[in-house]
């Protein structure tokens, strides 16, 4: 058992709803995390990609904390993003933004420098030295242009408040050989949701999702399922989600997974560019595929 269990199961990179001219929309996004935590998830992600942090300005992302503290904090655990390709600039962030209500850091491994394996490490023995919460490291290759090795999550596995990594490589050999040689109580997290049951099989503790801000409930059960061993009803509830969450990653996240909230009427589609809505082909087969569901 982890001594973080809060973070076993399913966690949610919950989306920024926006309204059409472009604002955040707190309305929509109060029924959001109200959806999430009825649906049974078991933590919520503050600030990550999903959340289009990237095209967020600092005061936004003051008021999303506080919006999202208010209504969640002492009903489920939050993780906060806080990542950058600028190591002093994610340290002033550690210590400017407000972290109270929060169990966890998120952050994501430096993009665009397109650092050496040891730069990766220094840049996240700095973070980790300055968080004032855990932090959880954030592998994700396809958005960083540079992806960390099992030797180096390995390495950091060892240093002092990071415990964990969510691994969206996409690679399973990799993600093997982590849960092979890591330390007992070091977190292995999904960030592939459609590699989440695999990955659960082979000693995952978890995912970090984007498909379960739409579907909560039966994501956050196949995980639990899983965890429990109870491989029948978790490939049941994989299989069931397989097709929907290939066509939400088919013309770019957020995009699909704003555009079938749509559809369930808890927000608007619009993203900030430059990311666009999905295309018609799309949007015709998440609204199919919705129907069926």
């Amino acid at each position: 058992m982890s001594k973080f269990p809060e973070f076993q199961g399913t966690g949610v990179a919950i989306i920024t709803p926006f309204k059409h001219k472009g604002e955040v929309d707190y309305k929509a996004l109060t029924k959001i995390v109200k959806h999430l935590i009825k649906g049974g998830v078991e933590y919520l992600v503050v600030l990550g990609t999903t959340g289009e942090s990237a095209t967020l300005d600092k005061e936004e992302k003051f008021e999303i904390i506080r919006h999202i503290r208010d209504l969640a904090y002492k009903k489920i655990p939050l993780v906060l993003g806080i990542g950058g390709n600028d190591t002093r600039e994610v340290i002033r962030n550690l210590e400017v933004f407000d972290t109270k209500g929060f169990s966890a850091i998120l952050s994501v491994s430096p993009y665009y420098n397109k650092p050496s394996q040891r730069g990766i490490i220094e840049h996240y023995k700095q973070v980790a030295a300055n968080s004032p919460l855990p932090v959880i490291l954030y592998n994700v290759p396809g958005r960083t242009a540079s992806n960390m090795t099992a030797e180096t999550t390995l390495a950091l596995a060892h240093v002092k408040n990071i415990i964990g990594i969510k691994e969206a490589s996409g690679n399973m050999e990799q993600v093997m050989k982590i849960i092979k040689h890591k330390p007992k109580n070091f977190l292995v997290i999904s960030g592939d949701d459609n590699l989440t049951l695999p990955i659960l099989g082979c000693g995952g503790d978890g995912v970090i999702s984007v498909v379960a801000n739409a579907f909560p409930k039966d994501f956050s059960e196949m995980t639990r399922q899983a965890l429990k061993h109870n491989m029948k009803e978790a490939q049941r509830l994989h299989y069931k989600l397989t097709d929907i969450t290939e066509q939400l990653f088919a013309d770019g996240n957020p995009g699909g997974v704003k555009a079938i909230m749509e559809m369930m009427k808890l927000c608007a589609d619009a993203v900030r560019l430059p990311l666009v809505p999905v295309n018609d082909t799309v949007r015709n087969k998440l609204a199919s595929m919705l129907k069926a569901y």
